[in-house]
């Protein structure tokens, strides 16, 4: 039976994710902060699932739960790097320093980190590697300046290790959703009426919609690599090119 550790597993996503590789038979690894809520997913999923409670940018936290890990949970042959999120709409020139801060802390440096840290099991188990990006490393828009810079990171950190993993078995992925209904507009802008605004009516990828992604992506047979994978709901598109006139 295959494991999967699967960061920020405490809603949206992860959470789902962790339902749907369960519900396909794996044992999976699911952290965050919010030790309630993981709990709650174990009291629902039940001996499959290991809440490992830490912040992923707590290193010391994180090696102590992994450490940790009962005997079954201990060959893992799936990351999948969910954690992350984005702070703040303003305009670089009035943005938070300590925003920028945070996500580059959570979406680049502990995503990076944990990777490192388990990359020599997951070339021995010739495992895989599912990085959460974002239409945002692709697409410029107003207000996205680090959070999409840190997504960007993500996507050519999955293209790299690609690059490196060459001849190991191990398959990496980077995943680039678009509009998808989770708590991260409520995250980001502390108003469920702007997030209830952004998402009315234009019909919205779900967090189960990713987590079903996921799974196919991982269940693919080991010949086969998913390099990167673009997905939005039909109702979103692209704008035109930005004019300013004098």
């Amino acid at each position: 039976m295959p494991t999967a550790l699967i960061t920020g597993a405490t809603s949206g996503i992860g959470e789902a994710a962790a339902r749907a590789f369960v519900d396909a038979g794996w044992h999976v690894i699911g952290t965050g902060r919010r030790a309630e809520r993981l709990e709650a997913l174990k009291a629902e999923l039940g001996d499959r699932f290991h809440a490992a409670v830490f912040d992923v940018r707590d290193e010391a936290a994180r090696d102590a739960a992994l450490d940790a890990l009962p005997a079954t949970f201990r060959g893992i042959d799936l990351l999948i790097n969910n954690a992350g999120l984005a702070l703040g709409l303003e305009p670089a020139q009035k943005a938070s320093l300590s925003n920028w801060k945070t996500m580059i802390d959570t979406n680049v440096t502990a995503l990076a980190s944990i990777t490192h840290k388990l990359l020599p099991m997951l070339v021995e188990r010739k495992g895989a590697i599912i990085n959460l990006s974002s239409v945002a490393a692709t697409y410029p828009y107003p207000g996205g300046n680090v959070y999409a810079a840190t997504k960007a990171f993500v996507r050519q950190l999955s293209l790299d290790l690609r690059a490196d993993l060459h001849g190991t078995g191990v398959r990496v992925t980077s995943i680039e959703p678009g509009m998808a209904e989770t708590e991260f507009t409520l995250v980001r802008t502390g108003s469920q009426e702007t997030s209830d605004k952004l998402y009315g009516g234009m019909n919205p990828m779900t967090a189960e919609d990713i987590a079903e992604t996921l799974l196919w992506v991982a269940t693919l047979p080991p010949h086969l690599n998913i390099n990167t994978l673009e997905l939005m709901p039909v109702n979103q598109s692209w704008q035109a090119f930005a004019v300013h006139r004098e």
